[in-house]
């Protein structure tokens, strides 16, 4: 019978707090979560993302488990002063990472957490 837990994004610190993201040039992508290593067990990822600017829009790019890879990426676009759910529950394993960045350093917060589910 399967087990669901609930647990922090592996790249959050301190008990979850926001992840920062950066853009390219400053520091290249930061690692939101590296889902569960193996194919037996999933990680569904829930990502809500903020834009704490208050006067520009920013572009967020994930890179879902193939950096670099264009079949990997997912984006939104999050205006200023916006909060919004990017990912909805993707299911993730095999040790495959989410990594982050924007068009815009020190302006998107990425906060969210993992349902683990154990086969």
């Amino acid at each position: 019978m399967a087990t669901i837990s609930k647990v922090p994004l592996s790249g959050a610190t301190s008990g979850g707090l926001p992840i920062s993201v950066d853009d390219t040039s400053t520091s290249g992508a930061v690692t939101v979560h590296t889902a569960v290593s193996g194919t037996s067990d999933i990680d569904e990822v829930w990502l809500y993302c903020s834009n704490i600017s208050t006067t520009a829009s920013v572009l967020l790019t994930l890179e879902w488990g193939l950096a670099n890879d264009a079949t990997g990426k997912l984006t939104q676009l999050l205006n200023p002063s916006e909060m919004v759910c990017v990912v909805p529950g993707i299911p993730l394993n095999n040790a495959k990472v989410v990594e982050a960045f924007a068009s815009v350093a020190d302006v998107i917060n990425i906060v969210g957490y993992v349902n683990r589910i154990t086969a």
